[in-house]
C-alpha cells in the first residue's frame, strides 16, 4: 500500500481565523505498482463540524481499500470551540480535494469518472453540499478549476442533510454560527437544493438513531426521487449514532487514522492556555471539563492483575455486538453491488 499526504491549499489560500496551523488535507491508500485506472473513493468522516472521527476516516477507507478501490481520506476545516462559523470553508475543502485527485488522476491510477465520496454524519452534510452545490464553487486556481468538481456518486451514512426541523442543530451552529441568516441556513438544507444534475446516491441511516434524526434522509431520497436522480436508501432496524462500519475489528477497540484529530489537538493547546479566537467563557468552562477533567484510573483486580479476564470479555463483547449488528455491517457490500452497476 503507498500512502501520503497532500495538503490542499497554499498557506496564502487558506485564511480559516481559527485554524491553529491547521492545513487540510487528504491521505491516501493507493495500491502498489498499480497500472490499472481504478475506481477511486473520498471518505469523509463526521464529528459535527466540531471534530472529525478516526473510525469514520480510515476504518471505512480500508474496507474499500480491500475491494480494489484507490482510496482518500478528508480532514477538513472544523471548530471544537464553535465560535468561529465555518461557512462555506469545508464545502471548499472538499470541492478542492475532488479537483486535486482528479488532476492527479494518472498518478494515482485512478479513472476520474468513478470517483465517489462518502460521508458519515456531518461529513455527510459536507458530500451532500457538494451533491447539490458543486456548481456554485469556483476554486481560486484556474489550472485546479479547470478539473469537474461534481462526485459521480455519493455515499451518505447517517448523514445531517436538512438544516430544518430534523437538524442536527450543534452541527449546524458549528457551522453558521448561533443566529444565521436564513437565507444562508436554507442553502445548507440539502434536500431543497436537489436536481436532475445531483450525482446518484447511496443512503443508509438507523431507525434508532437519537443525533440525527433518520427523517433527513427520508427527505433527501424523496427529493433524489422527485428529480429522477437513482439512489437506494438503506434504513435498518437497531443501533443509534455513529456505528461506521459495523465491524467486529471495530467494536473490540480498533485505534488508527488519528490524524484527522490534527486541527482537534492544536485548537484545544489554545483552550487549555485560554487563547482560542472569540471563545466565550461557557464554551471554556465546557471544554476543559470535557477534554480536561482528570478521569479516575480505577485499580487492577488482584485477581486479574494483568486484565487478561477483562481482555477475554472484551472479545467476546465484541463478537456479540458485531453479531448483533450484522446488518448493519451489511451497507458496505450494499453500497459496492450499488455502484458497480453503474460506474
Amino acid at each position: 500500500m503507498k500512502t501520503f499526504r497532500l495538503d490542499l491549499w497554499k498557506p496564502e489560500e487558506y485564511t480559516y481565523e481559527a485554524a491553529y496551523g491547521f492545513m487540510p488535507n487528504i491521505r491516501a491508500y493507493l495500491h502498489d505498482e498499480d497500472s490499472t485506472a481504478r475506481k477511486c473513493m473520498l471518505m469523509v468522516p463526521g464529528g459535527g463540524y466540531c471534530m472529525l472521527a478516526p473510525h469514520e476516516g480510515e476504518l471505512p477507507a480500508l474496507e474499500y481499500f480491500r475491494m480494489g478501490l484507490n482510496v482518500f481520506v478528508l480532514s477538513y476545516t472544523n471548530d471544537i470551540t464553535m465560535c468561529v462559523p465555518l461557512k462555506k470553508q469545508p464545502l471548499n475543502d472538499i470541492s478542492r480535494a475532488v479537483r486535486l485527485i482528479r488532476k492527479g488522476a494518472a498518478e494515482y491510477n485512478i479513472a476520474p469518472d468513478k470517483l465517489i465520496i462518502c460521508g458519515f454524519s456531518a461529513g455527510g452534510h459536507v458530500c451532500g453540499s457538494l451533491c447539490v452545490h458543486y456548481g456554485d464553487i469556483t476554486d481560486p486556481d484556474p489550472e485546479i478549476n479547470a478539473f469537474s468538481n461534481r462526485p459521480d456518486a455519493a455515499i451518505l451514512s447517517y448523514p445531517v442533510l436538512t438544516s430544518g426541523k430534523y437538524t442536527h442543530i450543534y452541527s449546524m451552529q458549528a457551522l453558521l454560527g448561533a443566529d444565521p441568516d436564513p437565507a444562508e441556513k436554507e442553502y445548507y438544507s440539502c434536500e431543497k437544493h436537489v436536481t436532475e444534475n445531483t450525482p446518484p446516491c447511496f443512503l443508509w441511516h438507523t431507525e434508532e438513531d437519537n443525533t440525527v434524526p433518520v427523517e433527513n434522509t427520508y427527505l433527501f431520497a424523496n427529493a433524489l426521487r422527485k428529480n429522477g436522480v437513482p439512489f437506494a436508501h438503506y434504513v435498518f432496524p437497531k443501533g443509534g449514532h455513529g456505528l461506521s462500519v459495523a465491524s467486529f475489528e471495530q467494536f473490540k477497540g480498533w485505534h488508527g487514522g488519528e490524524y484527522v484529530c490534527e486541527q482537534l489537538g492544536l485548537a484545544l493547546e489554545h483552550v487549555k492556555n485560554n487563547t482560542a479566537v472569540n471563545m466565550n467563557e461557557k464554551r471554556h468552562e465546557e471544554l476543559m471539563k470535557q477534554f480536561f477533567t482528570p478521569s479516575d484510573p480505577g485499580s487492577l483486580d488482584p485477581e486479574d492483575p494483568a486484565g487478561e479476564n477483562d481482555e477475554t470479555e472484551k472479545i467476546n463483547k465484541a463478537r456479540e455486538t458485531a453479531a448483533y449488528f450484522a446488518d448493519v455491517h451489511m451497507w458496505l457490500e450494499l453500497s459496492r453491488i450499488w455502484f458497480e452497476r453503474f460506474l
